[in-house]
């Protein structure tokens, strides 16, 4: 009998520890649909974990360009945007797919190009004119070409400096991939590119690439943070994402990023609005 009613207290045991384990190893995430700039540069890989020992989110981040990461977003498959294209964000917000877009932090864009200098802009600091000159020469230039943030403020640069680009032009070469790859790209073919600060320093790559041009206020390159309308699609996790967006414009999120180097040389600096 005593054989028995043990057997019976193992098995409900059992049956409990079996029916509390799937609670027990569920965990709180979210999905962060953000760019390329803030995967290969490193951030995320530095200040997620942080935030995890924080609050116990788990953080996926699916890494494309903004554009993409905005439609992502659109499609009510990631519960935070976190990208680098301000009217873009703006639209988004003003479409009704979040309610407030939040800024982060910021750095730079910088002209990158081969040492020979075939274009002749090195040490210059005006971005219109470095385009012209690239123009004028028909040096190789590599484009990103996806719809990205730095392809959206490339876009830019080229329509200020009265440049019509297209895809097919001999010495425009557009490569539909991210910063890492296209930095590849421009490596092996020693072209111009424009590429943001933080991704070039975590470049490994590089070589007979540097940096020719940069300091034009032009340049600034601002990141912003929403959170996807849980109103338009429910499943969205508010809270979760809500905690993410409320730790990064923290004084600890904040003093986390600024804190995020390479080679001794800060890559984003922090500018959420208190």
């Amino acid at each position: 009998m005593k054989l028995i009613l043990n057997r019976i207290l193992t098995s409900a045991i059992t049956a409990l520890m079996l029916i509390g384990t799937p609670v027990l190893a569920q965990e709180k995430s979210i999905i962060l649909s953000s760019t390329t700039s803030t995967e290969q540069s490193g951030l995320f890989g530095f200040i997620l974990p942080i935030f995890k020992m924080k609050t116990g989110i788990d953080v996926k981040v699916v890494a494309v360009g903004t554009g993409q990461a905005l439609d992502i977003g659109r499609r009510g498959d990631a519960d935070v945007v976190f990208v680098h294209d301000k009217p873009a964000e703006e639209k988004f917000v003003s479409e009704g797919y979040s309610t407030k877009r939040n800024e982060v932090m910021y750095n730079d864009f910088v002209l990158i190009g081969p040492k020979a200098d075939p274009a002749k802009i090195a040490g210059g600091k005006d971005i219109k004119l470095a385009f012209q000159k690239i123009a004028s020469s028909q040096a190789p230039f590599v484009s990103r070409g996806d719809k990205s943030g730095t392809h959206a403020a490339e876009l830019r640069y080229w329509k200020d400096a009265g440049v019509a680009v297209a895809p097919g032009m001999a010495w425009y070469k557009e490569t539909g991939s991210g910063m890492g790859p296209a930095l590849n790209t421009a490596s092996a073919m020693n072209g111009y590119i424009l590429a943001d600060r933080a991704t070039w320093l975590s470049f490994k790559n590089r070589g007979d690439l540097a940096i020719l041009v940069q300091g034009d206020p032009k340049l600034f390159n601002q990141y912003g943070v929403m959170l996807v309308n849980p109103a338009k699609f429910p499943h969205v996790k508010k809270a979760e994402g809500q905690a993410f967006i409320d730790w990064i414009l923290s004084k600890n999120g904040q003093d986390v990023i600024a804190s995020y180097q390479i080679g001794g040389e800060q890559l984003f600096f922090p500018n959420a609005k208190k």
